[in-house]
């Protein structure tokens, strides 16, 4: 399945030429940076998590934990060290600018939190920037990310590690504060959701065992759910549910599907761009520019074995004299089908994949993913969960409607130093 833009079908094209068409940001646009008030998020390392589950051990007690099940006590304690020893730059190198700053946990980032900032520096990966943007609903924001452990995380949302991972921090204060960056807006999915558990509060999943570990399997059916109730999106009573946009926008991807991997997942889904069908499947991802070189790209690339095998099929069932054996080609080849996958993070577009579709006689699966403006997806499940960048968990059982759109004029404010 090749990945191409605006090819959705014959009739319908996605315009993509106006990207920014609906989000005006005036002169916001131009790169000045000058914060009086910094949030900087940092991450629960390793050694911080295994510590809080194991609350009330004595040191030796946890060292016996940790080498019971193989993990390295010294190399966890070293780690967390140095991921405090990088925060600390952080935060000196802000405190030596004048720029007020506090130093939040993950429970601690709330709105008053973000509202009292100016900007929010994120201090870890990938995922403490996923827990930051998650709560960001506004375009004045600034997130930007420092990677702390640059030898160990790749860091694709932070600024780049090579030059700027924390302990280099100060050289990317002073390009910021001397304007020497430029503004980048990532585009966000908004999901918009009917049925009987719109009003639910969501499971988080990174703080779901550290809270409440005795409620790690709570999201599956209750008895007197009756999900069989929903009709065509109504209740009981033949009323409508009523519809309520979740709280949090999806940076990287939302997936939807069977809370249990073992389980198929059953739905039926409508794009912009194809018709009403129903599928069964290990579930769907719908992503945006930013999550296309992450869940996206791992679950639809080639490599290189692959392509040379299918070459060498299409040479004995078509005659052709493709050279299978050519690596140069067979690299092309599979960098050329890669690089589709991946699209630009401004761009108003999500890409959505079908995994492991079933195919029969009654699911023809003719489709299995593409790019759209708006996708629908209604639930026949029963023990379902729509996850929003891997953190934020929503039931999504029998009934249940979901609706994917870009939020334009909620891209999050990012910066790029390339």
């Amino acid at each position: 399945m090749l990945f191409r833009r605006a090819r959705c079908s014959p009739n319908i094209e996605v315009n993509t030429s106006n990207r920014h068409s609906k989000i005006n940001f005036g002169e916001d646009a131009e790169p000045i940076f000058k914060p009086a008030k910094a949030v900087i998020l940092t991450k629960m390392t390793r050694y911080e998590y295994e510590k809080t589950i194991c609350e009330g051990m004595s040191d030796n007690e946890f060292r016996d934990y940790l080498e019971a099940k193989d993990s390295d006590y010294f190399g966890l304690l070293e780690r967390h060290k140095n991921h405090y020893a990088a925060l600390e730059v952080i935060r000196k190198a802000l405190l030596d600018a004048n720029i007020e700053t506090r130093v939040m946990g993950r429970f601690g980032l709330d709105q008053n939190v973000i509202n009292w900032a100016d900007v929010i520096f994120t201090a870890g990966g990938d995922g403490t920037y996923l827990q930051a943007a998650n709560k960001i609903v506004n375009t004045t924001k600034p997130l930007i990310g420092i990677n702390t452990d640059p030898e160990r995380s790749e860091g694709n949302l932070c600024l780049p590690k090579e030059n700027y991972a924390a302990l280099r921090f100060k050289s990317a204060l002073d390009r910021l504060l001397n304007g020497d960056f430029g503004w980048r807006w990532r585009q966000r999915i908004q999901v918009t959701m009917s049925g009987q558990h719109i009003n639910d509060d969501p499971i988080e999943l990174h703080d779901q065992q550290l809270v409440f570990p005795e409620h790690r399997f709570t999201e599956h059916v209750g008895e007197d759910e009756q999900v069989r109730s929903l009709k065509n999106g109504r209740n009981q009573n033949g009323k409508r549910f009523p519809r309520r946009v979740l709280p949090c926008l999806a940076l990287n991807e939302v997936f939807v599907g069977e809370s249990l991997s073992s389980k198929v997942s059953y739905y039926e889904i409508t794009t912009d761009c194809t018709k009403k069908h129903k599928q069964k499947s290990s579930g769907v991802t719908i992503c945006t520019g930013t999550g296309s070189s992450s869940w996206h790209f791992h679950i639809n690339h080639l490599t290189e074995k692959a392509v040379e095998e299918i070459l060498s099929i299409a040479n004995h069932v078509s005659g052709s004299s493709f050279s299978a054996q050519d690596k140069d080609m067979v690299e092309k080849i599979t960098k050329t089908f890669n690089s589709s996958l991946r699209f630009d993070p401004s761009e108003p577009l999500m890409a959505y994949t079908i995994r492991d579709p079933v195919r029969n006689a009654v699911f023809s699966a003719e489709r299995t993913g593409g790019f759209a403006k708006k996708i629908v997806i209604r639930s026949r499940m029963w023990d379902a969960c729509l996850v929003i960048d891997g953190g934020m968990s929503f039931k999504f059982n029998d009934g249940a409607i979901a609706t994917f759109e870009i939020a334009e004029n909620q891209a999050l404010r990012t910066v790029t130093m390339d």
